[in-house]
């Protein structure tokens, strides 16, 4: 039987992650990732003059992730996918709001 080989990269709070890594755990480029800086969906937290120098934490990745699903499942641009994002996060916000005052469904 062959040996399975698994490498990780821990990405809880105080891990930064690369721009180059996390394209790569998106299956992309660094190119997307500065689109995805562009239309709002990811926020540089260590800011470089060259994106190759960008870093992000792990809230990062979820965004990325979830933009390529929109983009991958329902041929979303990434101006739509940062709208949809966007009004994820509210409808969320707005259910945690509603519970926190008893007054969800």
């Amino acid at each position: 039987m062959a040996a399975i080989s698994v490498s990780a990269t821990s990405v809880d709070a105080p891990h930064l992650l690369a721009a180059v890594e996390l394209a790569h755990a998106c299956g992309a480029g660094v190119d997307w990732v500065v689109q995805l800086v562009e239309v709002g969906i990811i926020e540089v937290r260590v800011p470089a003059e060259r994106p190759d120098d960008w870093s992000f934490q792990s809230f990062d990745l979820q965004c990325a992730l979830a933009a390529r699903r929109l983009e991958r499942d329902f041929g979303v641009g990434l101006d739509a996918a940062a709208l949809i994002l966007d009004l994820q996060h509210e409808v969320r916000r707005l259910k945690a709001r509603l519970a926190a005052e008893g007054l969800a469904a």
